[in-house]
């Protein structure tokens, strides 16, 4: 049992590695599309190959400790939830450097103001990752369940986009596909948000053994 525990501290150390990771290349492109860094853009895409590596590394570290330990109870709780956790960084590792594509070729095309729901989008979404990234290092359900309460503004932040884009492609035709990229930006913004309340809901599991998914927040 000594040695199970140890394996499973030893995993968690592996998952905040991930996670740093994860928190910096989203930073970094978030970065590199308001200051249209190209050089940094490319920079971030290249970075996540050691994301993907690390991912299969912890993947294959619950399954090792599956097949040896055979965990019950509160010890299997965990290393389920890790398993999900580990996914969840990886797809945002992966929609960070879609993020960082779209701002390299940003880059190269002539600058127009950014949609004010992007800067505010990446504020939230920044937070959502920070809060449910402490709440896994800090095993606190509560900070967990508080990330689960920002998704809806982002939701509607992304919603209110398609207005948006769609009044300034009428305004400025010669320059669709670039505002389409505006676009695809606030979707990857989006599904980051619901990738951290995926987070969030695994470390309530683990804390409390609440299973968040598919209920409402008053229940």
């Amino acid at each position: 049992m000594q040695h199970l525990h140890r394996e499973i501290e030893s995993l968690k150390k592996e998952l905040i590695r991930e996670a740093g990771l994860v928190e910096t290349n989203l930073h970094d492109s978030i970065k590199a599309l308001m200051e249209r860094d190209h050089d940094l853009a490319k920079e971030i895409i290249a970075r996540d190959k050691d994301i993907d590596e690390l991912e299969v590394e912890v993947e294959e570290e619950c399954l090792k400790i599956f097949a040896l330990y055979q965990p019950v109870a509160i010890d299997l709780r965990y290393i389920v939830a890790f398993l999900k956790l580990n996914n969840d960084l990886e797809r945002i590792g992966d929609l960070a450097s879609n993020i960082a594509v779209m701002a390299a070729s940003l880059a190269l095309k002539p600058q127009v103001e950014i949609p004010e729901q992007i800067p505010k989008m990446t504020v939230l979404v920044q937070k959502m990752l920070k809060d449910s990234l402490d709440s896994l290092v800090d095993m606190d359900g509560e900070k967990a369940r508080s990330v689960l309460l920002q998704d809806d503004e982002v939701d509607d932040l992304h919603h209110s986009m398609y207005a948006t884009v769609g009044n300034a492609i009428k305004s400025d035709p010669d320059n669709v596909e670039m505002w389409m990229e505006i676009q695809a930006v606030s979707r990857y913004l989006e599904r980051i948000a619901d990738h951290c309340t995926n987070i969030a809901e695994d470390v309530e599991y683990m804390v409390h053994g609440n299973i968040q998914r598919h209920q409402g927040l008053t229940d």
